[in-house]
């Protein structure tokens, strides 16, 4: 899928009226959702659902056992909802909200931001085992960055 289809699948959510959208196609899924904003003007963190598609069409060779089908894991990345600077911990001496390994709940605050020296709690709207953190603490971070990757479970 490129930037136009996407543009297109967006497009044609505005004509229609429509709240969501999901489509897959060539293995790969896309989920575009509207959802109503709070006054500061972001709803949350942006979640992207990636699938791995294992393919089965490869051929088979008869000299080799054929290793047994993996379950497709679900991915999901925690976007920023704001630029800003990310915190993992509330305080220096404090120990992170999460590490990589750990099962999150939902609410469970994952991070802070800090935009215009108010600081924002970032909550997970999913439970999961953390796969990946992919930004450093008091780094910052754009609107939509990807910040956590996180295994459905």
């Amino acid at each position: 899928m490129n930037i136009k289809e996407i543009k297109e699948m967006i497009n044609l959510m505005n004509e229609n009226s429509l709240m969501e959208l999901e489509i897959e196609k060539d293995g790969m899924r896309i989920k575009l959702k509207k959802g109503p904003f709070d006054a500061n003007g972001f709803s949350g963190p942006i979640v992207i659902e990636k699938e791995k598609v294992i393919s089965s069409a490869a051929p088979v060779s008869r000299d080799f056992p054929q290793e047994p089908a993996k379950p497709a894991i679900k991915t999901v990345e925690i976007k920023a909802p704001m630029v800003g600077t990310l915190y993992r911990s509330p305080s220096p001496e404090a120990p992170p909200y999460v590490e990589v390994g750990q099962i999150l709940e939902q609410g469970q605050v994952v991070c802070i931001i800090e935009a215009m020296k108010l600081m924002n709690e970032i909550k997970s709207e999913i439970r999961g085992k953390i796969i990946d953190i992919l930004v450093d603490n008091a780094e910052p971070v754009e609107f939509g960055q990807a910040m956590l990757i996180i295994e459905l479970i």
